[in-house]
């Protein structure tokens, strides 16, 4: 609905995108139409900016390239499921992981719960009234009614009141990454960014009234260093009471007023966004900003009263009296499907060191050099190095090039003189030739270079010279 500018007379650049055939109201019995995509701008700097965004985004599409580097695979049998592949697993895993490191030493603890739940808990959360259309239910073979989870907050409040609590306890900082499965419609599943299982860096943070300004403070700045060790910059909105919603007006209220003062204590800007917050309770979302400018949701934090009423939760406060705690719903990557759907565009599949599911590849320029490229190979992988071997017999352009392709950061070369010389000669995929170096000295750089984490973003001429 318009309109969407004050004036056509305003718009003076226009580009026909695409066309393709359509029928009226979308069904087949009625009469075929001509659909025209096209796009207007005030401006040719304006609309030529919007077509190099739009060729940049075909080069560094997750799919395209994801199929062109090995990391994941989809099929028709198991549709909105990732395959991953072994390249891609290995990313999977170094985010996992990744994720682990920053948390566990700020008093998080990793739990796994169930995968299926029988309706009466999905009834006691409220998702079985307010969510049950997006969730896979499922009948045991005592015919009950189940459903795959589809979040993991109902399964982190029995284990809340699965033992007495005391505020000494708290903060307790629950963390899962098991699978989750929503029931997509077929039409809105895209690659990576939207499908039907996946999983999150998803966790609980069960805190005490009080400590709610200080957890979300806390949280701000994990967020903060997280998205900076990926060289993402990120906006914040403040989503607000929806039209559905479960709980006091007064209870909402409160809440949102807790998550303002917590943005400003931790001197964090935001918008306010009216009506998009969760039905038990309003939130923070994050959008980060790609390398070539778009916008995508990713991490969350949600404030919540309503699933610790629902599920009775209580713990024994200073005061030897029984309280209700506050959770604290809290993703960071959002899910590691996404994010790494994201990450894939954001870097043009050219990850930095740390990332790369292969680090480094010894090429042999012949086959006599093969025993010294497989020791090369060894020490590397013994020093925890992630390292291919091309042992093709292939020119070493040839293996050069396709090391390019395959965007792997480091190529090792090696021939007579290294053998001879117990040295490797180091090749960057985007700088050339870096010299010879003793198998020691590129263990140690590299190394180091992983410890720093640092994210080299690829841009457009960048991505568009290594495609």
């Amino acid at each position: 609905v318009g309109p969407h500018v004050p004036s056509t007379s305003k718009l003076k650049a226009f580009k026909l995108l695409s066309t393709s055939n359509a029928y009226w109201k979308g069904d087949a019995r009625n009469q075929p139409m001509q659909r025209v995509y096209g796009t207007a701008f005030l401006s040719q700097k304006e609309l030529d900016a919007r077509l190099t965004q739009l060729e940049e985004a075909k080069k560094r599409d997750h799919r395209k390239l994801g199929k062109e580097l090995g990391l994941f695979m989809f099929h028709q049998w198991a549709p909105g499921a990732t395959f991953w592949l072994d390249k891609g697993t290995t990313l999977y895993n170094t985010l996992a992981n990744y994720m682990r490191e920053v948390l566990f030493p700020v008093g998080y603890v990793e739990v796994k719960t169930p995968i299926i739940f029988n309706k009466s808990l999905w009834e006691t959360s409220g998702h079985w009234s307010h969510y049950r259309e997006n969730m896979f239910l499922v009948k045991s073979s005592d015919d009950e009614d189940m459903a795959l989870k589809a979040m993991n907050c109902p399964g982190h409040m029995l284990v809340f009141g699965s033992q007495t609590r005391s505020y000494k306890d708290m903060p307790l900082r629950l963390h899962e990454q098991t699978p989750l499965h929503r029931n997509e419609a077929s039409g809105v599943l895209s690659g990576l960014t939207r499908v039907r299982q996946f999983a999150q860096d998803d966790a609980h943070c069960f805190v005490m009234e009080s400590q709610i300004a200080s957890e979300v403070e806390q949280l701000l700045r994990l967020v903060q260093r997280v998205y900076g060790d990926f060289g993402l910059e990120y906006s914040v909105k403040l989503s607000t009471r929806p039209e559905k919603f479960l709980g006091a007006v007064e209870t909402w209220d409160h809440a949102e007023t807790s998550l303002r003062q917590a943005l400003e204590a931790a001197n964090q800007a935001y918008t306010v966004n009216e009506g998009d917050g969760a039905f038990y309770g309003p939130k923070l979302d994050f959008d980060v900003t790609d390398a070539i400018g778009r916008k995508w949701q990713c991490a969350t934090i949600q404030l919540d009263y309503q699933l610790p009423s629902r599920f009775g939760l209580k713990y024994i406060g200073a005061d030897n009296a029984e309280h209700m705690p506050v959770v604290i719903h809290r993703a960071i990557f959002g899910s590691f499907e996404r994010f790494i759907g994201i990450l894939v565009e954001h870097f043009a599949g050219a990850f930095p060191l740390w990332l790369a599911p292969v680090q480094a590849t010894v090429l042999p320029i012949a086959d006599r050099h093969l025993d010294f490229a497989l020791r090369v190979r060894k020490e590397l992988s013994e020093a925890g190095l992630r390292v291919d071997l091309d042992d093709r017999q292939e020119k070493i352009g040839y293996k050069i090039r396709e090391a390019q392709l395959q965007k792997i950061p480091y190529m090792l070369v090696v021939g007579d003189r290294e053998a001879a010389e117990g040295t490797v000669s180091v090749r960057t995929r985007t700088g050339g030739d870096q010299g010879a170096a003793t198998i020691a000295a590129f263990i140690e750089s590299a190394r180091a270079e992983v410890a720093s984490r640092r994210s080299t973003v690829v841009g457009a001429g960048q991505a568009g010279a290594s495609a």
